[in-house]
């Protein structure tokens, strides 16, 4: 078979079983589009060639000697940069960690490589996972493939890229306050944030320990569940790893949603939508109904005061992570990222402990609230379309922070709440740039989001939609 553009990662993991082709051609087709589309999209920042070939040959003679495959046998992935690779250098976009190598392996790295993938290097991604947009001063910004003068989103903005340009079939992200669902929306692909400590951080450089979750970005729904299923077992090494078990996410994917409320909030996800946007969550609505879905409209709390919440945790845990480099070497931070960080300076430890205080009581407040009466919630994912480069980085600051504001309007609040929610593509504008919507999910549901994405998904097509850079 030569026409990989056409398969999403279960195709190839399929593929790859019933032996249509090797391990060995699938990784060496994935290791040189890295290198000519990758680059010029600024999508890497590192290409493991011969570890990975050395890779595929040894999963290939595996399979001719016992004839069985793992469920991600054989699957070209490549993951953001800050997932620790043993031997390898983790800098997370920065200057600061240049020259860093990791001692050990990301626990979700293990649990990937036991399932059979080949990881073919390190992505993109924002300077120490500060921006939504892919903005790095350092290492260049990241080219959406739609339109490389549009922003691709961050900050797993190399994921995002390289899923969309059929360079890999599957990437793992970070989240911290849309960091997954931003690429995801913006290249057209679908991206899942997980239940708060769903999924082990351990290995994982950080922004924000109270916010941060790790997820996939992937062509569809189904190929997110096949990547949640093997990394979401917990971790008895991490304190901080849920111990909820683990599932076979993709056995629920059956396109039936006759049964499910979705919530449709009359307020705040709403204000400001951009047209095309608003008719895209519209239609993406009426494909749910279609499929049995009965929509609800439901009311949101205060969302004011929990991003103001959300801000402040970041804030405050980043300015600690970051406060000896800061004052020692603040030259080596972008200036946008430096003063992002040093906000976090500002606040009390009063604050900071009632910000922590008071997120059980609004996450319940939220539950009750907007969940009363449905399933899970439907909102944008962002509610502006994607904006230019220029927009981002150009011209007067207090546009650009408005500009960066209204891409983070429905997705920060998720982080503080720990909820986890699923970006699914939804559209082409007028512009020739995704559009998208979100589902917003109750502790623990992501069995929920991706049923719902999947059954969207076997009615449209705008997942396997690609890019007009091949």
């Amino acid at each position: 078979m030569s026409d990989f553009l056409q398969l999403d990662l279960v195709g190839v993991a399929d593929a790859i079983a019933q032996k249509r082709f090797s391990a060995q051609e699938i990784v060496a087709w994935s290791l040189q589009r890295l290198e000519s589309i990758g680059r010029n999209l600024n999508a890497i920042f590192r290409i493991d060639h011969e570890d990975a070939m050395v890779r595929a040959r040894s999963l290939d003679d595996l399979q001719s000697r016992r004839g069985t495959c793992g469920p991600l046998h054989g699957v070209p992935l490549a993951h953001k940069d800050l997932f620790g690779i043993v031997g390898r250098e983790c800098h997370a976009g920065s200057l600061i960690l240049r020259g860093q190598v990791a001692a050990r392996n990301a626990w979700v790295i293990d649990e990937l490589n036991a399932a059979g993938q080949v990881n073919l290097g390190s992505l993109h991604m924002a300077e120490f996972a500060v921006s939504p947009t892919g903005f790095n001063a350092h290492y260049g910004h990241g080219r959406n493939p739609w339109s490389p003068m549009h922003v691709c989103g961050g900050s797993s903005s190399g994921s995002g890229i390289a899923v969309a340009s059929r360079l890999v079939f599957g990437s793992l992200g970070t989240d911290t306050g849309g960091s997954i669902r931003h690429p995801a929306a913006m290249c057209g692909v679908t991206g899942l944030k997980t239940t708060f400590r769903r999924v082990s951080v351990a290995g994982v450089v950080s922004l924000s320990s109270s916010l941060d979750c790790v997820g996939p970005l992937a062509q569809s729904a189904r190929d997110c569940a096949r990547l949640l299923t093997h990394i979401s077992r917990p971790n008895p090494d991490d304190g901080l790893c849920t111990g909820v078990a683990n599932q076979d996410y993709e056995n629920g994917l059956d396109g039936d949603l006759r049964g499910l409320r979705v919530g449709v909030p009359e307020h705040y996800y709403r204000d400001n939508l951009d047209p095309e946007v608003a008719a895209a969550l519209q239609t993406s609505l009426e494909v749910l109904r279609a499929r049995g879905a009965t929509l609800v409209t439901v009311a949101v709390p205060d969302m004011a005061l929990i991003n103001a919440m959300m801000q402040l945790i970041m804030s405050v845990e980043a300015a600690a992570l970051h406060r000896k480099w800061i004052e020692s070497r603040p030259q080596d931070y972008a200036e946008q990222v430096r003063l992002r960080i040093e906000a976090g300076f500002a606040y009390s430890a009063v604050r900071y402990v009632e910000a922590l205080a008071l997120r059980v009581r609004l996450t319940e407040e939220y539950l009750q609230t907007s969940f009363a009466s449905c399933d899970l919630i439907h909102v944008p994912t962002i509610p502006v379309q994607t904006p230019t480069i220029a927009a981002t980085t150009e011209g007067d600051l207090q546009a650009i922070l408005q500009t960066i504001g209204r891409i983070t309007h429905a997705t920060r609040g998720v982080n503080y709440l720990g909820l986890p929610a699923i970006s699914v593509p939804a559209g082409i504008s007028s512009e020739g740039m995704p559009l998208s919507f979100q589902l917003i999910g109750r502790p623990f549901d992501e069995a929920l989001l991706l049923k719902t994405a999947d059954a969207f998904q076997r009615e449209t097509d705008w997942h396997r939609r690609r890019p007009p850079i091949q």
